[in-house]
């Protein structure tokens, strides 16, 4: 009966192991951008075939030099007076409040690719969303995904960067994520 019984427990510990392995497969390679020196973006959906690209100018933001006057005193005694030089003042734009915006590279998360959107006004970003995503149709995948996705745009918005914690349960999406976002980021210069 201790045979019988020892028997059917490694017969299901072997049946767990087998059907609850999984086989690794090497990640995509990190994606290298150039940046360019003219702004673009190119929005594309992997629902249909629409694409959109802007391009916004560069933008320049001169340097301000406060006036200075200085007065100067001769060393010997003269009767000439003090001489005055004054420096002109050069003048200040705040910087361009013109929105841009920006798709990430299209990351291999293990489950499936996606790419992130950033739009920034100026140097704050106030938009992340999802620009593409394929996982493959794995229902898993695409519950993980809803509810990891919005949580880690939150997180984006929140910290005005890239430094985020990511989302406990979905560490293949998060990094992904974290991936696109800093290439979207980079893209922007920020």
């Amino acid at each position: 009966m201790k045979r019988v019984s020892l028997a059917f427990c490694g017969a299901v510990v072997g049946m767990v192991g087998l059907f609850g392995y999984r086989a690794v497969t090497p990640s995509m390679p990190a994606f290298a951008t150039v940046p360019s020196t003219s702004q673009s973006s190119t929005t594309t959906t992997s629902r249909g075939n629409a694409t959109t690209t802007s391009t916004a100018p560069p933008t320049t933001v001169p340097t301000t030099t406060p006036t200075t006057h200085v007065r100067t005193t001769p060393t010997t005694p003269t009767s000439a007076p003090p001489t005055t030089t004054t420096v002109a003042p050069t003048t200040t734009t705040a910087p361009s409040t013109v929105s841009r915006s920006a798709t990430g590279a299209s990351v291999n998360y293990y489950f499936g690719v996606l790419s992130v959107d950033v739009t920034v006004t100026g140097s704050k970003i106030v938009k992340v969303s999802i620009g593409s995503i394929n996982d493959g149709g794995n229902y898993r995948s695409q519950s993980i995904d809803q509810m990891a996705i919005p949580q880690l745009e939150q997180q984006v918005l929140a910290a005005q960067s890239a430094n985020i914690q990511g989302v406990s349960g979905a560490s293949y999406t998060s990094a992904g994520f974290h991936q696109s976002l800093q290439s979207a980021l980079t893209k922007l210069g920020l």
